[in-house]
């Protein structure tokens, strides 16, 4: 039998599906109105309650580390490696045979590329704000840890930097306060900003002490 005239199609928000067929009657005019937030098909980053402990506060974010400071670390990693593994392949290959050896080199190996995960997370880990009154300081990578420091307790700021350090242009700054506990350094800066830090550091200091 003949069918009837087909029904108007009903224009569909992004993101709703329809079911069913569309409903008798004229289409209204005008924009659809939104129907109910559609739940985002991927899983998001779970958020903890303790991260809020370790935020800077008052609007601030987190500075960052050189990304020299993670492959610094690496290279300190694998130019321990060689001479550890050679030795101890050499010891292990006199007791327990080649076997010993080899085993050694490979647990060495093993260490080796463990170091370079951990440099890496504890390179995402560090971060440093300067506050009005304080500087914070926070790193770990199993346990996470936040240190203030108050510009009135600083007693001196040091920059120091080794071989290696030099030779991919990085230092480290610490600060020193009357309580050992409350000790922070900030390493892998840049040469350039670890010396501008030093600088301001060492002023606040100077005018927390006199009380300005």
């Amino acid at each position: 039998m003949p069918s009837g005239p087909a029904a108007p199609a009903v224009p569909v928000p992004d993101g709703l599906v329809q079911d069913g067929p569309a409903p008798a009657g004229p289409v209204p005019a005008g924009p659809v109105p939104a129907g109910p937030p559609v739940a985002h098909a991927y899983p998001q980053r779970p958020e903890y309650a303790a991260d809020q402990a370790f935020e800077p506060g008052s609007g601030l974010h987190w500075m960052r580390l050189s990304r020299r400071h993670p492959w610094e670390r690496r290279i300190m990693a694998a130019v321990w490696a060689v001479p550890v593994a050679a030795v101890g392949a050499f010891v292990f290959a006199q007791g327990g045979g080649a076997a010993g050896g080899l085993l050694w080199v490979a647990l060495v190996v093993l260490g080796t590329v463990l170091a370079w995960i951990v440099a890496e997370l504890a390179y995402r880990s560090y971060g440093y704000a300067e506050r009005a009154d304080d500087l914070i300081v926070t790193h770990g990578v199993f346990v996470r840890r936040l240190i203030v420091v108050p510009y009135g307790r600083m007693q001196f700021v040091d920059v120091t930097a080794g071989l290696l350090e030099r030779w991919m242009g990085v230092a480290t700054v610490r600060m020193h306060t009357a309580a050992a506990a409350t000790d922070a350094r900030i390493p892998g800066l840049p040469a350039a900003e670890a010396s501008l830090l030093r600088d301001r550091l060492a002023q606040k200091g100077e005018e927390r002490s006199m009380g300005l």
